[in-house]
């Protein structure tokens, strides 16, 4: 059996199609797993690449910030280590206060919930942290990061909104903007690429958060489509802010390993120093995956892509216009200090002619119509969610509160793990 894609076209066998259909596969599940999980994984196998500095940056060695990556995590904490997490700013609220509905994400700590609060009957994302997962990890300081990003980010369209945060003894709960337009990362599976104005479109609206991000000297340091969801009416939304990077001034650096192993830049791979421009590094690979189908630089071989990252030349096909071309060799530009964005940061951006059909007061006002309309019925239209979530049935525990365990266990010995994580807006942010 053979199917052809044109008269004139290469012939494409069964086996052929199985393969490609094995690669499509095996390329979203990887990219389902934490950079910290999936390190590990690959760290005990061999890969034929060889390169020296590739097989550099697949030791794990102790980065940094030790919490990102541990070769030998510490023994789970004991019960007595499952602690209070300080005075909460929102007392009252608890589980209970709401109807679990239905799984619509997973991470490394926990699963994200569409759910109903009983009393406000308004749909809310609430994202439940295991917090022996957290502590066993030692990722208290990203989780708190994340809590701190959330904090700043409740003013920009473009970024998730927190209403509240609260704790039991042994989960946190973050109460999110529910946003019901699917992944992009789930569109582009089904659509396998877009059309230039869309991308365009999308790429405008990452840019307008992300520079706003760096405006708060807040680097993002993450993005892949898997975090930037489209809302009801087609608009983005980043999310996640796990891996965000607090106080990067402009020209500041940091040099933790972390990331998405398909959208590192170069300077992460070689340990560098690194600094704003790693996320216009990301932009690019984001961009390239919406014209093209798959990152810039992908291989199923991680090792294969790592050298490609640190020294494949930018291959561009010729189906994109020249505007589009020179942004995506600009952002994928090797060498940071040469990167678009490099100088003037997000303006630079802005001012770029792949971008010339955007008014960006209109963009940020949401006075551009969307190119795709998800067309979602309402909160409980989950069309756009992977039923590899939505299948899965809300666990008993997740609406159980457990203040009780804070009786008997040794609060003292780790009070202050997640101190001040519990947050409530002030009244006026209501109205």
């Amino acid at each position: 059996m053979t199917v052809r894609a044109e008269a004139s076209g290469p012939t494409l066998t069964y086996s052929k199609m199985r393969g490609v259909v094995a690669i499509l596969i095996a390329f979203m599940k990887q990219r389902r797993m934490g950079l910290n999980d999936f390190i590990q994984k690959i760290a005990t196998n061999s890969y034929p690449c060889k390169h020296p500095e590739v097989q550099s940056i697949l030791k794990i060695s102790q980065p940094e910030e030790p919490e990102l990556m541990n070769a030998n995590p510490s023994p789970p904490p004991s019960p007595s280590q499952q602690i209070n997490l300080g005075p909460s700013s929102n007392p009252h609220a608890t589980p209970s206060d709401f109807h679990f509905l239905k799984v619509i994400g997973k991470g490394s700590f926990g699963k994200v919930l569409l759910a109903r609060h009983k009393a406000e009957e308004e749909f809310y994302a609430v994202k439940v942290l295991q917090k022996k997962a957290i502590l066993k990890k030692k990722e208290e300081k990203h989780i708190m990061s994340e809590r701190n990003v959330l904090l700043k980010n409740v003013k920009h369209p473009f970024l998730v909104g927190l209403h509240f945060s609260f704790q039991t003894a042994d989960k946190l709960y973050f109460v999110l903007d529910y946003i019901n337009g699917g992944e992009l990362f789930y569109h582009l599976q089904r659509e396998r690429c877009f059309l230039e104005p869309r991308a365009r479109f999308y790429a405008a609206e990452i840019a307008s958060a992300l520079g706003y991000l760096h405006s708060l000297n807040i680097v993002y340091r993450d993005l892949k489509p898997e975090n930037i969801l489209l809302d009801s009416q087609g608009h983005i939304i980043l999310t996640d802010f796990g891996l965000c990077k607090e106080n990067i001034e402009h020209n500041g650096t940091t040099s933790t390993f972390c990331g998405t192993p398909e959208y590192l830049a170069p300077e992460v791979l070689h340990k560098q120093p690194y600094d704003r421009t790693v996320d216009w590094w990301c932009l690019g690979a984001v961009l390239y995956e919406m014209l093209y189908g798959l990152p810039p630089f992908y291989s199923r071989n991680t090792a294969e892509m790592y050298d490609n990252i640190l020294n494949k030349p930018l291959q561009l096909k010729p189906n994109i216009t020249n505007s589009a071309r020179h942004l995506l060799e600009g952002l994928l530009q090797k060498d940071r200090t040469k990167r678009v964005g490099a100088k003037e940061d997000f303006m630079e951006i802005k001012n770029h002619i792949f971008f010339s059909p955007i008014n960006w007061d209109d963009l940020i006002n949401k006075k551009i119509t969307p190119p795709f309309n998800p067309n979602v019925s309402g909160p409980s239209d989950l069309r756009h969610f992977d039923p590899e979530f939505t299948d899965e049935p809300v666990p008993n525990s997740i609406g159980q509160s457990s203040d009780s365990i804070l009786i008997t266990a040794s609060i003292q010995e780790a009070a202050e793990a997640f101190l001040g994580f519990s947050y409530a807006p002030p009244m006026d942010s209501f109205l």
